[in-house]
């Protein structure tokens, strides 16, 4: 999977919801996005008098806040649910595999979990010299490499990696097939909006990922 990958509704009375402005030094307003890179979205609601809220849908990060809130108050109570949900999400669950073994455990217990055990790789393996990618598979030979620059991501993030890489065991490509392989992983479309963020990021103006499953195993020269 390369990082290229990676990158409303509203009722009643409430205002269509929008990418959220952020205000520069030279006054120009650009599109919010989370730390990650998600998009920020506000919502409105002439019904919504004093409360805030914020919550993840759809891989996008969502304030909702009164309709007669000012410009300034908004952009004011954005910043200040954007810090909570970030502090209360990007908290790992649990410690993410950082050896060969646990990385080949966690997997099976992904495989399990979403893809009813079907995909169960030769090897698995974390490696350093993937620069364009977050994983890579062979499945031809059954074998999984993922970038070990996805250690200190969240959780939730390296299983998306692992378990995108299990798909490709199963499904070669990107197609209607993959995707329905899996839909089951309540994170998806989140990670997805992470990954897409951690590239832009990076600054790496890379290709899409059509290329992610190798016709052979990759060196770690």
């Amino acid at each position: 999977m390369s990082r290229a990958e990676q990158m409303q509704k509203s009722g009643g009375s409430a205002e269509p919801s929008r990418p959220v402005p952020l205000v520069t030094g030279a006054g120009e307003r650009v599109p919010l996005t989370t730390s990650g890179g998600a998009p920020v979205v506000v919502k409105r609601s002439a019904r919504r008098r004093r409360t805030v809220s914020a919550a993840w849908r759809d891989g996008a990060a969502v304030i909702s806040i009164p309709g007669h809130f000012s410009l300034a108050q908004e952009q004011e109570w954005v910043r200040r649910m954007l810090a909570k949900l970030e502090t209360r999400s990007v908290r790992p669950a649990g410690r993410a595999a950082t050896t060969d073994t646990e990385l080949a455990r966690r997997a099976a217990e992904l495989s399990e979990r979403y893809l009813a055990g079907d995909a169960v790789p030769a090897s698995i393996r974390w490696v350093s010299n993937q620069n364009d990618r977050w994983g890579s598979a062979t499945p031809a030979r059954g074998s999984i490499r993922i970038s070990d620059k996805i250690k200190e991501m969240p959780t939730w993030v390296v299983d998306y990696v692992i378990l995108h890489e299990l798909a490709h065991l199963l499904e070669a490509g990107h197609g209607p097939r993959f995707w329905r392989l899996l839909q089951p992983y309540p994170q998806l479309e989140r990670a997805k909006a992470f990954l897409s963020g951690a590239a832009f990021a990076m600054g790496r103006g890379l290709q899409d990922d059509d290329d992610v499953v190798d016709g052979a195993d990759e060196s770690d020269g």
